[in-house]
C-alpha cells in the first residue's frame, strides 16, 4: 500500500504531536496539586492510574502512527530519488 505525501506527513505530524501533548499531560499529572491524582498520604489515586494508562496507550498509538508516517515519507523520498537517477 502506498501512502500519499500528504497522508504520510499528516501521520508523522500526528505522532509527534501525540508525544508532545501526552508528555506534557503526564508531567502535569505528576505535579498535580488538586488532590485528584494523589491522596493526602501522597499515594496515587484511581484517577492517576486511569489517566496514566490513557497516556501510555496514547504514547504507543502515537508511536505506531508516527512510524507509519515516517515509513511513508521515507518511501516517497526513495522513490523520488530513484526516478531522478533513472
Amino acid at each position: 500500500m502506498k501512502l500519499s505525501r500528504t497522508a504520510s506527513w499528516f501521520l508523522l505530524a500526528f505522532g509527534v504531536w501525540s508525544w508532545f501533548i501526552w508528555v506534557s499531560f503526564v508531567r502535569n499529572l505528576w505535579k498535580n496539586g488538586s488532590g485528584q491524582a494523589f491522596d493526602a498520604a501522597g499515594d496515587p489515586t484511581a484517577y492517576f492510574w486511569v489517566h496514566l494508562a490513557l497516556a501510555v496507550s496514547s504514547f504507543l498509538l502515537g508511536t505506531a502512527v508516527g512510524v507509519i508516517g515516517l515509513r511513508g515519507v521515507r518511501a516517497l523520498r526513495r522513490a523520488s530519488r530513484e526516478e531522478r537517477d533513472a
